[in-house]
């Protein structure tokens, strides 16, 4: 029962992920405003944390995300191993 919350939580945020780098692609965003700063608020700081491995390349093409998935699903696989394990 708490696998399946926890992989419904990584599953809504791989969607939020998405969402977040798909909408990068629309120039017009205004991200201070509802519901994008709230998005950006939760997503800006995962993917912060890739952006300083590998920064922007010429400060246009952000590749950083493809390593947020992959770590993302590697947490995803490491965390719900512990919990099936555990039986819970």
């Amino acid at each position: 029962m708490i696998s399946r919350a926890v992989n419904s939580l990584f599953y809504f945020y791989y969607l939020l992920l998405l969402i977040r780098i798909l909408l990068t692609w629309i120039p017009n965003i205004d991200w201070n405003s509802q519901p994008f700063a709230f998005m950006r608020s939760l997503t800006d700081p995962f993917l912060n944390i890739f952006r300083g491995i590998i920064p922007p390349i010429g400060g246009m093409l952000d590749i950083s995300p493809i390593l947020a998935f992959i770590f993302l699903q590697i947490l995803q696989i490491i965390v719900l191993n512990i919990l099936l394990g555990l039986g819970l």
